[in-house]
């Protein structure tokens, strides 16, 4: 007993850390008690323990379970009654040892004040740094404490949700449990992972789907088919800054509510796996040879580098990177020939549009108008890749960025892309949660009506359904201008389509206004209060009165004098005046107005504006314009004043003339502002489009330019090799030129021997005899042949009609024709071997042949001496003379040559006769073979 009294008198501190488990568990309840009595959080039992937060650690992991237990239900009290900074300092000692001791815990009161203390300092808080040190415990060797660990998570997200609780950091160890050894842990991971489900649906499959067996997904698909009967879960518990706004906000409790609710029902479409994911690098991871791949002429090598890319950017979320280079290759496969190439690229543009969200708009102008060009595809797969690449990057910008692209191909020629362009338009208005302006509503309006008129029945049906869309969109009753002019039959297909169409933006009432002239009617009394007396001139009230409107407009006239001055600041008034107030004028006024002063009129209406100073200046102008007439035309007014009882128009008579004028010129600025952003937009489209056009001009510029310099080159190198053979052949003209020059002068010197004559000095030697051109076209060689001296008298006749005549010698060869055979042999063709010119012919052989052997005989001079005399004993030995010797030899030979020449001209002289009987030509007639 002396023991406990003691331990009682030791200071609470001192006995929280006390050796003996008892007088700690004596500690921890008295701490509880005291929490509890605490009339706030700033009650002084509480300092101890936010000075030193280490306390906590050693209660929450008590060794004794009974103190722990006492422990974790003190620590529950002080989270639940102190504040917010004591639970923040606490946080970092507390946790690790509530999760490693006071979660596995076999006492189940243990369990729940752990779990509790967590919830708490999550309520207090925020749930990040909680969540952070509880990761830690999924690596623990104790399954137990990893299944304790993540039955504590599965609570934390049901209670706050995964709105309020970022699931991420769970997500991505999720796999890793999935695969333990412990089926404790694995089926707390399970109901873990339906807790996921709960709240984010088919998101969260991405971060950890790939990694599971195919068992646990059929397994965790059963038990997702069970979640998906439930409705859409709620927050269980709010954190305390959540508290703290909806006690703030009682007058609006319903709103609030309402709010809540309807971020409630919109919180799983919310999250996705966008959110989720960490954004990752894909731009270089491109293959090096990535572009060039894409630009080869092998489509299949082109569809090869798209599906690389495919999988390169299929990933929840892409880190947003420079992809303009990406995006204009892309854009340019929807024109390759290959549909294959169109559609892997459309897949790679949906992805990248899906990855990148937002950031991917900048490229939305490259890629949208190359893709509904290529809409005219027929085949599905191609259409269905297409339009879903479509409905991606519209997802990253607007309406209004797309509505020119839209309108524009859908007056296309083609009626393919103007259908398909029709049913993106559908998307688009279905989807946007903005509603479109009166001028684009005007735009669409009027193109799909031009649809209505189509002969294909699906363009008007399309364009009926678009007009159902705008309709439910902003309402039956703002839709209504536009349906005039068209028939029933048109308004029932369109009402069909209004019926059963589903938006998310729906144009809602403006209850703004109604509040706020009711605000500014006591500011109007205060600045009407200081010109009471000219106002009430203005009233109906005092106008019945006889006595009082006739003194009134005296007084005003000085101050209508005073108007010239005045009339500087007449315009803004009457300026005003144009655009509310002349109209209300015009119904009161024109009943009282002279007709000498027909303009001032409006101001009687300005009795709806009592607080306005230039109206009151108005009304004594009207006075003096009457003249004596003033209290006649008060009297009048009297009847069409009480036809004015709206009092509508009296809220806005809080502002001067002056305050409306600036209010008129704000409006008006603020009108110009706005036209001039939206021409503005509309010209950086358009210029944008044309930016567009010009770099695919320039693409296919450059490759027209690039094909050019290969047939250029093409053709150089035909033109190379043509002035190749061009100069051979020349250089063989040449050599047949040179031919020809040195066969006309051997012609000519042979020629010029044959006209000396045989016996003559100027030939050479007696055996050559150049070729003559004689009457009858005979070219006699008597030159040096190959092997023997050959004398050839060429003619019409070949060697084959000399054998036939039977003339085959061997040398020298005769062609001659029979005729002339005949005139050499003077007896028949056939008969010509007693002709002098054949013996002169083997005479001259025979010489030749003793030439070649170099033995001229003795007693001759010369060569021809030698010739002439064996020609001249051989003639002699023919004409049956014994051969002489000496000087006869030498008389004979010239006579054999006087005898031959004589031949030879009587030759020549038949043969002339015969080519004149014949017609031929003249042997003075030049020859060709003599030039």
């Amino acid at each position: 007993m002396a023991e406990e009294e003691d331990f009682s008198s030791l200071p609470l501190t001192d006995r929280w850390v006390h050796k003996v488990w008892k007088v700690r568990k004596q500690a921890y309840e008295e701490a509880a008690k005291l929490f509890e009595n605490s009339p706030d959080e700033y009650d002084p039992v509480f300092r101890p323990f936010v000075q030193d937060s280490s306390l906590w650690k050693g209660a929450a992991a008590d060794s004794n379970v009974a103190a722990q237990q006492e422990g974790l239900g003190a620590l529950c009290v002080f989270l639940k009654f102190g504040g917010r900074e004591g639970a923040v300092r606490a946080r970092s000692h507390a946790i690790t040892p509530i999760v490693e001791k006071g979660l596995s815990s076999t006492r189940a009161a243990t369990k729940a004040s752990a779990v509790e203390a967590l919830l708490l300092f999550i309520e207090l808080d925020v749930p990040g740094p909680v969540i952070e040190d509880i990761l830690p415990a999924l690596s623990n060797k104790q399954p137990k404490v990893v299944a304790a660990s993540l039955a504590a998570l599965t609570q934390i997200f049901h209670n706050y949700g995964c709105k309020t609780a970022d699931p991420k950091p769970v997500l991505k160890v999720l796999p890793k449990v999935f695969s333990h050894a412990d089926k404790n842990v694995r089926a707390e991971a399970t109901n873990l992972a339906v807790e996921f489900y709960r709240w984010l649906r088919e998101a969260m499959k991405p971060m950890f789907w790939g990694d599971l067996k195919p068992t646990q997904q059929t397994d965790l698909e059963a038990q997702f088919e069970k979640v998906k009967a439930e409705g859409a879960p709620k927050q269980e518990r709010l954190l305390r800054s959540q508290q703290a706004a909806k006690e703030r906000a009682p007058v609006g409790g319903a709103a609030e509510e309402e709010y809540d609710d309807g971020g409630d029902v919109e919180e799983p479409a919310e999250i996705d796996a966008f959110d989720l994911a960490e954004p990752q690098d894909v731009l270089n991871k491109l293959p090096k040879d990535f572009y060039d791949n894409l630009g080869s002429s092998k489509w299949k090598e082109r569809k090869e580098a798209l599906e690389a890319l495919y999988a390169i950017v299929n990933v929840p979320r892409i880190k947003d990177a420079d992809f303009g280079q990406v995006n204009h290759s892309l854009a340019k496969c929807m024109k390759d020939a290959n549909i294959a190439v169109v559609t892997q690229a459309a897949q790679c543009i949906e992805l990248l549009a899906k990855g990148m969200r937002k950031g991917y708009s900048r490229y939305r102008s490259i890629v949208m108008q190359p893709i509904m060009e290529r809409l005219k595809e027929k085949k599905q797969t191609v259409s269905d890749a297409l339009s879903a690449a479509l409905d991606a990057v519209f997802l990253t910008t607007n309406l209004t960025d797309c509505l020119e692209d839209i309108i524009t191909f859908m007056a296309h020629k083609n009626p393919q892309v103007k259908e398909g362009t029709m049913r993106f338009l559908v998307r688009c208005l279905r989807t946007t949660r903005d509603v479109p302006e009166k001028q684009e509503i005007a735009t669409i309006v009027e193109a799909a009506k031009k649809l209505l008129s189509e002969g294909s029945e699906s363009l008007r049906s399309g364009g009926a359904e678009i007009l159902g869309t705008i309709m439910k969109i902003i309402g039956e009753r703002g839709m209504n201008p536009h349906l005039e002019g068209l028939d029933e039959i048109r308004k029932t297909k369109i009402r069909e389509f209004y019926e059963t169409a589903e938006v998310k933006a729906k144009e809602k009432p403006k209850p703004a206004p109604k509040p706020a002239p009711a605000a500014r009617a006591p500011p109007k009394k205060v600045m009407g209060g200081g010109k009471k007396a000219p106002v009430g001139m203005r009233k109906p009230a005092p106008a019945p009165i006889a006595a009082p409107p006739s003194p009134e407009p005296l007084p005003p006239q000085p101050s209508s004098r005073a108007a010239p001055g005045s009339k500087l600041g007449m315009p803004k008034p009457g300026g005003l005046g144009g655009l509310k107030a002349p109209q209300k004028r015009t119904l009161a006024g024109p009943g009282t107005a002279s007709p000498r002063r027909p303009a001032p009129a409006p101001s009687p209406p300005v009795e709806d504006e009592p607080p306005s100073p230039s109206a009151t200046r108005q009304a004594p102008r009207i006075g003096l314009g009457r003249g004596g007439l003033a209290g006649r035309s008060l009297a009048k007014p009297m009847a069409p004043v009480q036809q004015m009882p709206p009092p509508s128009p009296t809220p806005t008579s809080g502002f001067t003339a002056i305050e409306r004028a600036e209010l008129e010129e704000l409006r008006d600025a603020n009108e110009r502002l706005l036209k001039q952003i939206e021409d503005g937009r509309h010209d950086r489209s358009k210029l944008m489009s044309e930016i567009q056009e010009l770099k695919n001009q320039n693409a296919s510029l450059i490759e027209d330019h690039t094909r050019d310099v290969l047939s250029i080159k093409a053709k150089e190198t035909q033109l190379v090799r043509a002035r190749s053979d061009a100069e051979a052949a020349e250089q063989t003209n040449e050599r047949l030129r040179r031919e020809l020059d040195r066969l006309k002068r051997a012609l000519s010197k042979a020629e010029a021997a044959g006209a000396a004559g045989p016996g003559s000095p100027n030939s050479t030697h007696l055996g050559m005899m150049s070729p003559t051109h004689d009457d009858a076209g005979i070219y006699r060689d008597g030159g040096f042949g190959s092997g023997a001296t050959r004398n050839r008298m060429s003619f019409t006749s070949t060697m084959s009609e000399e054998k036939e005549n039977g003339n085959s010698v061997p040398y020298p060869r005769n062609k001659l024709s029979p005729e002339l055979q005949a005139q050499y042999s003077g007896s028949g063709p056939s008969s010509g071997r007693g002709s002098p010119a054949r013996g002169f012919r083997r005479d001259m052989a025979v010489d030749d042949r003793e030439v070649r052997n170099n033995e001229p005989p003795q007693g001759y001079t010369s060569y021809a001496d030698r010739s002439g005399s064996r020609a001249g004993s051989r003639q002699e030995s023919r004409l049956g003379n014994p051969p002489s010797t000496g000087g006869a030899s030498a008389g004979t030979g010239m006579e054999s040559w006087k005898r031959a020449a004589e031949v030879t001209s009587q030759l020549k002289a038949r043969i002339e006769q015969m080519k004149a009987k014949q017609g031929i030509k003249s042997s003075n007639d030049p020859s060709p073979y003599s030039r």
